[in-house]
């Protein structure tokens, strides 16, 4: 396992800033409004030859909105927990706060080496200025800038030179592990069901809506098997994201779809099925994403008669371009049908990399043309002359043909449908593609 660097500090010090400059991406939404970044933010990087977990973590504030500030300094004194390494930001232009004295006492317990980053030191007084952070009492003070990259070099051999001597290799399970994304609209419960899979309060979870601004990786194991889930920002209609933070967060929420193999799209059962539940699907199904669906909150419905079968019958009828999709009933809150999520999860994401057997494939288009012919027109018809299977994740199938203008989108659902009653094919989207023969 790589060793953890926290950074860690008051809000809008820079940490976010100094994040992204030290792992060379831009992973935690950035902006000059206090508290943008909430939840713990991770990213592997490398220096010197040692590679090593660094952690964005929540604004500490010791005053303001209590509820949200206990549980921002809950997630970050969870990331002091973990790591081998803390730097502490600070404003170099603002000097000492008072939250920065409590920060400091705060660190001081901890069995980690702190090293001081004095952030925002453009000014050619930087050095003088960052003087006052003796006052802490923890380490010498390090002038850096974030913006413009100035000391962040000596930073990192800094914190290189405090890392734990290399570990061995943890023994890796059998392939990759499963990258799955978990996106809904805001306050459908996706931090509340990471935190069940995960087994710890990783991410916040508070009942106002949009409290997870990050998508945040995770990797864990369970029951033998390597997962990596993203918890994403909530969607909302795009006439609804209005402000910059929110706006990233929806933007990031889109790219962990396609850094995922899998998608679970949690619906409310409380509240049915929305246009933005539909265009979040559409969006899934356009990127060749395997996809489960989740209906939450399940446990404010039991006990109503046939209310199942209802939410089903509506789901497939709502969603109907997308009937491939297993559908579960879950509540992260109690954990129901929580495993019977994590199983349909695995079977999508051993269909969305399957390999289909060429022999077999053209049987099946064969018989399927001899069931139910393509129509023919001015006395010419489509003629299929071979299928193979050109790609995966999703399964991708050429079939070379006479003409391509000639395959209906009718005809096209119908091939399709034949392969999945011989394939299966669960969760997954299946890309026929219609190339001339040459």
């Amino acid at each position: 396992m790589k060793p953890v660097v926290a950074l860690v500090g008051r809000p809008n010090v820079g940490k976010s800033a100094l994040f992204n400059r030290l792992a060379q991406r831009q992973a935690a939404i950035v902006e000059d409004i206090p508290g943008v970044t909430r939840d713990r933010i991770y990213a592997d990087t490398e220096w010197q030859g040692r590679e090593f977990t660094l952690v964005d973590t929540g604004g500490l504030t010791f005053t303001g909105r209590e509820d949200m500030s206990q549980l921002v300094r809950c997630q970050a004194e969870t990331a002091i927990a973990e790591a081998d390494v803390i730097v502490l930001v600070v404003d170099g232009r603002q000097g000492v706060m008072p939250d920065d004295l409590q920060v400091a006492e705060l660190l001081r317990r901890a069995k980690a080496p702190t090293i001081l980053a004095v952030n925002k030191g453009e000014a050619k007084t930087a050095d003088t200025a960052a003087l006052e952070f003796y006052a802490l009492g923890l380490a010498e003070p390090r002038v850096v800038s974030a913006l413009h990259g100035l000391g962040t070099g000596d930073l990192l051999d800094a914190i290189v030179a405090e890392l734990p001597a290399g570990t061995a290799t943890e023994e890796k399970l059998a392939g990759p592990a499963t990258r799955v994304a978990v996106v809904g609209r805001p306050n459908v419960g996706k931090s509340s069901l990471i935190n069940r899979l995960v087994g710890q309060d990783r991410m916040i979870v508070s009942a106002e809506a949009g409290t997870t601004r990050d998508a945040v990786d995770i990797a864990c194991t369970l029951d033998g098997r390597d997962y990596v889930f993203v918890d994403t920002a909530g969607l909302r209609r795009r006439s609804r994201v209005e402000a910059g933070v929110e706006r990233y967060s929806a933007l990031r929420a889109l790219r962990a779809v396609s850094r995922a193999q899998v998608v679970v799209l949690l619906l409310d059962a409380t509240s049915g099925i929305a246009d933005q539940d539909k265009k979040i699907v559409n969006y899934i199904d356009e990127a060749g994403r395997g996809l489960v669906l989740a209906v939450n909150k399940w446990d404010l419905m039991d006990g109503q008669s046939g209310t199942q079968e209802k939410h089903l019958e509506e789901i497939r009828w709502q969603l109907a371009f997308v009937q491939y999709a297993p559908v579960t009933f879950i509540s992260a809150l109690t954990g129901q049908g929580v495993p019977a999520l994590l199983g349909a999860v695995d079977r999508v994401a051993v269909e969305h990399g399957r390999t289909l057997g060429t022999s077999v494939l053209n049987d099946i288009v064969q018989q399927a043309v001899a069931m139910h012919p393509p129509a023919t027109e001015k006395g010419r018809a489509l003629k299929i002359y071979y299928v193979t299977q050109v790609g995966t994740r999703p399964p991708r199938v050429a079939c070379f043909v006479n003409e391509p203008s000639r395959v209906t989108a009718g005809y096209r659902r119908y091939l399709e449908g034949r392969l999945r009653q011989a394939f299966g094919l669960e969760g997954t989207p299946l890309i026929l593609q219609f190339r001339p023969r040459r």
